[in-house]
């Protein structure tokens, strides 16, 4: 499935739309160039799961923890574009715990991210010239059939 976004709203509105059909254990993966919108995704996600915190790009933190709201359900963002292609370093930040009791959504870690769970969203994100997004939902295991459609 792919969406046409035509301002960063619209990018928040599609991460809210996301965010409410994520529960805990759920895994998103997000693809793209630098300034392609992914954090402004993540906003909207968080949203959506209706989370605490104000959220900004983890890249120097590695990860950020957005303790639950009314759903119950975090979300444990992380950014690992730092890692410099070397995901293994994953491994020390424990995401397949954090699976098990929060939504991980993870800047850079198509790939070896990947191997957290079969059941992920790749999420790919393109900055046209015009300055439209173009997103893309590749749904693997559990999230086929229940990718969310354009916001309305």
């Amino acid at each position: 499935m792919s969406v046409e976004l035509k301002t960063a709203e619209d990018t928040v509105a599609f991460g809210e739309s996301l965010g409410r059909t994520m529960r805990a254990g759920d895994l998103v993966l997000l693809a793209g160039p630098l300034g392609a919108g992914k954090t402004v995704l993540t906003r909207g996600i968080a949203a959506g799961l209706g989370v605490s915190g104000r959220v900004s790009s983890p890249t120097f933190v590695l990860a950020r923890v957005h303790p639950a709201g009314e759903r119950g359900v975090p979300l444990v963002h992380v950014d690992a574009y730092r890692l410099g292609g070397d995901l293994t370093q994953l491994d020390d930040l424990d995401l397949d715990t954090d699976l098990e009791s929060a939504a991980v959504v993870v800047e850079w870690g198509e790939g070896a991210a990947g191997r957290l769970s079969a059941d992920h969203l790749v999420v790919r994100l393109e900055r046209r010239p015009d300055d439209v997004r173009e997103l893309t939902l590749e749904p693997h295991g559990s999230w086929v059939g229940r990718v969310p459609g354009p916001a309305a």
